[in-house]
């Protein structure tokens, strides 16, 4: 990128001197295409793709944000000069903070060392990916020149959020809700911007389950009713249904399943953080292992805290048209006519459902990652965010297959009241029954459906979250 600075840019200087008002001005001036005096985002956004700089998402505008003083949309020339200078001591920071022999150079081995402390173990190999998309001179090194001209418009400023940008962010929404939280910089915890992701995560999950809320549907009834001597397909199924209650049943006990998501996803991230500190030693690094387990016991907590609702969603999925008025009509139902007891039925077989979903979804999602970046990135070690969201959405639906069976094991139990006498049983006992009946394959029934909703359901929840990051300010 230097020499692209440099070429593009700084035609008539000899050098880039971040010091230098002149070079500064050289660079603004090419960015201001209209000649108006201001860079707004428009401008800054062509400009950074022009000389071809690490760019993501969001960046112009949160720079524009950043720098602009009197709030007029651009930034004049005083206000670029700023926020560079400001930007660049920032920078310089975190370099020394990754140069540990402090010879002005950060090597492969540094990287590694500084991403370790932080609780992310990666190989000698990725750590010289890392280093190669920021080194120019082909030397191995990345010196303090190099380091800036990488980061100068990117407005991360610290490790931690650099950091983030090459990790796995989870939000995408794909019906479950067993995978481990996402992890927020201690920036985004102090200033509040937390919770905005979380919010716009919500939201996302919420218009991807009810775009998909037939597939779920079809999927539960599926699970409960199909065997080998009552055969549902997924048309016959879909016909059932609306021959029954209409079109609108399709979306049966859709609003439980989005009213949960709130109360799961807060629940989810402050029990995550609580774990990691009870796991970690006082002073030291959250270790990957460490992650997992705080994870999956997050998960687990939200889990417990709103299960109930999980097997209201079930009995109102599976009710006929008139057996249930609304939410809280299902609970009364169920209380006065099981018990307390009733709403945690099929809890077992989740809990455990929590380990195979998590540890697969995570480890599937490294290996393909880090098997792309080793085959077909050369000189980035990111890997942009249609690799991540195949990445992502291949290790989700790998995690559901292997916990699928005790998926339809919980969905069978949570249903029992709606099903003979003679179907009722415990976990083992349900297990026992379908293998001896319906062969290892009834443990997947209605697995069709659940994988059909996922590319929808990942695509809905991607959209939806980076408009809603929009309009609460996160990025634009």
């Amino acid at each position: 990128m230097y020499h692209v600075i440099k070429g593009l840019v700084l035609t008539e200087s000899q050098c880039w001197d971040p010091d230098s008002e002149r070079s500064y001005q050289d660079l603004f001036d090419k960015l201001d295409t209209n000649k108006d005096g201001k860079v707004d985002v428009a401008e800054l956004r062509a400009g950074i793709t022009a000389m071809g700089m690490s760019f993501r998402r969001g960046a112009a505008q949160k720079i524009v944000s950043s720098g602009d003083e009197n709030k007029d949309g651009g930034l004049d020339f005083n206000e670029f000069n700023n926020y560079l200078k400001e930007h660049e001591k920032k920078l310089r920071l975190t370099f020394k903070s990754l140069d540990k022999n402090n010879d002005g150079h950060i090597d492969a081995s540094e990287i590694k060392q500084s991403l370790e402390e932080l609780g992310m173990d990666i190989t000698k190999e990725e750590a010289q990916t890392i280093l190669q998309s920021m080194d120019i001179d082909g030397t191995m090194m990345v010196d303090w020149n190099e380091w800036r001209d990488h980061f100068l418009f990117n407005p991360a400023h610290n490790l931690n959020e650099i950091i983030r940008y090459w990790k796995h962010s989870s939000v995408l929404d794909i019906g479950e809700s067993i995978a481990i939280p996402d992890e927020f910089t201690e920036e985004e915890k102090t200033s509040g911007g937390w919770w905005k992701q979380l919010a716009a995560g919500a939201m996302a999950g919420a218009v991807s389950r009810t775009g998909t809320a037939p597939l779920d549907r079809v999927k539960v009834f599926m699970q409960v009713h199909s065997s080998k001597s009552n055969r549902v397909t997924l048309l016959g199924g879909f016909k059932q249904m609306i021959k029954e209650g209409g079109v609108a049943s399709l979306w049966r006990g859709n609003g439980v399943n989005v009213l949960k998501i709130a109360p799961e996803t807060a629940i989810k991230f402050m029990a995550y953080e609580q774990y990691k500190k009870l796991l970690t030693p006082e002073g030291g690094k959250v270790q990957t292992h460490q992650r997992f387990m705080a994870g999956s016991l997050a998960g687990a907590t939200a889990q417990s805290s709103i299960y109930p609702m999980e097997v209201m969603k079930t009995r109102l999925t599976l009710g006929k048209t008139g057996q249930y008025n609304g939410m809280f009509d299902c609970a009364k139902k169920i209380l006065r006519k099981e018990g307390i007891k009733a709403f945690y039925k099929g809890y077992t077989p989740n809990m455990i459902g929590i380990i195979p979903y998590a540890g697969i979804d995570l480890a599937v999602y490294e290996s393909l990652k880090n098997a792309w970046l080793s085959r077909y990135a050369k000189d980035t070690a990111n890997p942009g965010i249609l690799v991540l969201l195949g990445c992502g959405t291949i290790s989700s639906t790998c995690g559901q297959l292997a916990s699928y069976p005790l998926a339809l094991l919980r969905t069978r139990m949570q249903a029992q009241a709606t099903l003979e006498a003679s179907d009722k049983s415990t976990m083992t006992g349900l297990m026992k029954g379908i293998m001896a009946n319906e062969g290892f394959f009834g443990l997947y029934r209605g697995i069709l459906p659940n994988f059909m909703k996922v590319i929808p359901a990942v695509s809905l929840s991607y959209v939806v979250y980076e408009y809603m990051k929009t309009g609460l300010g996160i990025s634009k």
